[in-house]
């Protein structure tokens, strides 16, 4: 009985009150999960020489991250894991604007910690491959574990385009699940039907750039590869891409958003008043009363 009484003692003292604050270590940690699974998959791969996975396996580990991600955070922020989700959800009402650059600044500072701990984690392994010359392109380029990097035939225009495109097809389909005037995931299988959405967007659409989809996922680590031992090439290689992952996102989850909007949320029959309804806040379900 004292060892409960001390742990729920020291449970309370730890216990942060500031919900915005709980809010955003939730987005760092769930964020953390995310690309510490996903990053960690692409080290195998490219290092491993496709002898310890494929890209398959990157696209179930991303999968897998983003699902475990949102169980972590669900429940406090909404696990938008991603800037542009965060964005939109500004856009449409569900997030207060005030909340965007502490869920951005979360979401950055978790992708961060995890690209320098898959970089500490296959440190011995990334330089017995490269031999220690850090390179962004070339046979033995290392800086695409960490972000995504073009194809050599793919020019600035149709790479935002992939990117907006990607990231629509992610929003329609967030939505989608969460709505709950049409045919929504089973409670507590949300992350499990976004990672799955997640996996089947790689399959799909990654050949072009690597499925970036997500400022959070690309900038964060870009900026650690540069910090790390890469230097400035990591900006200006593809013809200056790194922005495209950054901007494209943002208008592509707006797109999705409008079309979900425009095709489907936006014919849903109003709820009578006195009903119980139900509605996004700061990202997650909550149950509301009409009055």
């Amino acid at each position: 009985m004292k060892g409960r009484k001390v742990v729920a003692k020291v449970k309370t003292f730890l216990r942060i009150k500031n919900k915005t604050l709980r809010e955003a270590l939730a987005e760092v940690l769930g964020t953390f999960i995310m690309m510490l699974f996903g990053l960690g998959s692409v080290a195998q791969v490219i290092i491993g020489g496709g002898k310890n996975g494929e890209y398959l396996s990157i696209n179930l580990s991303f999968a897998m991250g983003v699902t475990m991600g949102i169980h972590m955070a669900g429940g406090v922020s909404g696990a938008h894991l991603n800037t542009a989700v965060s964005f939109t959800m500004c856009i449409l009402g569900k997030l207060c604007w005030r909340k965007l650059p502490i869920y951005t600044l979360a979401q950055f500072f978790g992708s961060f910690l995890a690209a320098g701990l898959v970089y500490f984690l296959y440190y011995d392994a990334l330089h017995e491959y490269c031999g220690g010359n850090l390179t962004v392109t070339g046979p033995k380029a290392t800086a695409e574990i960490f972000s995504t990097y073009p194809a050599p035939y793919l020019t600035l225009s149709n790479g935002f385009l992939d990117q907006v495109v990607g990231t629509a097809v992610l929003l329609i389909g967030i939505l989608a699940i969460n709505d709950q005037k049409n045919n929504p995931a089973l409670n507590g299988t949300q992350g499990l039907s976004v990672g799955l959405l997640v996996l089947v967007i790689g399959m799909s659409m990654g050949m072009n750039c690597g499925y970036a989809i997500n400022p959070a996922r690309d900038l964060p680590p870009r900026i650690f590869t540069a910090i790390a031992g890469w230097g400035l090439e990591v900006f200006r290689a593809g013809n200056n891409w790194w922005w495209v992952p950054i901007v494209a996102p943002l208008v592509g989850s707006v797109i999705g958003a409008c079309i979900y909007q425009i095709f489907i949320e936006g014919h849903h029959k109003p709820e009578p008043e006195g009903n119980s309804s139900i509605e996004f806040e700061s990202g997650k379900m909550e149950n509301t009363i009409n009055i």
